[in-house]
């Protein structure tokens, strides 16, 4: 009786782990399980971890403080919780500006705790701004003083400044409604000059634009009501 010969299978070839397509810093708590597997290169060896991590924390661009509504009061940011190590090797922070203007959480605060000196490779800093209210009188009732908002953003500002020494240069960017005249981007550009920082512009903002009659009632009926509704904006803006 003959035997019969089974044909090696075919090889399936697979495609290669595409490193430089992972997404940027997003705290979006899907993360544990979309973004973690993707990192699972790190953990082949040691020494694919320490070629691999200077190349993605250089490379990517890490938020300040939180903007998702699940960590937005978050005390510890994970700039805070990353190994001083992983730090030195962040070249770019974004600071996002325009979330909770009515009332600013008390966690938002920059100071060593962060760990900024650390982060010896750091040069760039982004701002954006999300929304001024300061940038129209319909917000005046809603804030504070009409400087708030302002001076809490340029405080920011100046305080990373302080904090990260390394940093040389500032790229401003925000909505497309955004003007030019936004007290919170002429505090910051005014702040950056006095610190004789570089000043570069982002590819989003449209300076010469009127802000959008549509986004004042927005922003109107999203500052009334309650706290709860409040706290709804904020997640639903993160």
């Amino acid at each position: 009786m003959a035997l019969k010969t089974e044909r090696p299978g075919r090889r399936v070839k697979k495609a290669p782990f595409r490193f430089f397509d992972l997404p940027t810093l997003d705290l979006d708590p899907m993360n544990s399980r979309v973004i973690a597997p993707l990192l699972h290169p790190f953990l082949a060896s040691h020494r694919m971890h320490d070629e691999a991590a200077p190349v993605f924390y250089s490379q990517n661009t890490f938020r300040v403080l939180p903007i998702h509504g699940r960590f937005f009061h978050t005390e510890r940011p994970l700039i805070a919780r990353l190994p001083e190590h992983y730090r030195s090797y962040i070249t770019k922070m974004e600071l996002y500006l325009g979330l909770g203007w009515t009332g600013p959480p008390v966690e938002w605060i920059i100071s060593d705790r962060l760990g900024l000196s650390a982060c010896t490779k750091l040069r760039t800093l982004k701002v954006y701004v999300r929304f001024d209210p300061s940038s129209h009188p319909s917000f005046e009732e809603f804030q504070v003083t009409p400087e708030f908002y302002t001076d809490f953003s340029v405080g920011l500002v100046r305080d990373f400044f302080a904090q990260a020494p390394s940093l040389t240069g500032v790229e401003l960017d925000g909505e497309p409604e955004l003007q030019m005249s936004s007290p919170i981007l002429q505090g910051v550009i005014n702040e950056a000059k006095v610190q004789n920082k570089r000043i570069t512009w982002g590819p989003k903002g449209q300076w010469d634009r009127p802000l959008a009659p549509d986004l004042v009632k927005l922003m109107q009926l999203l500052s009334l009501g309650s706290s709860h509704i409040q706290r709804r904006t904020v997640a639903s803006l993160a």
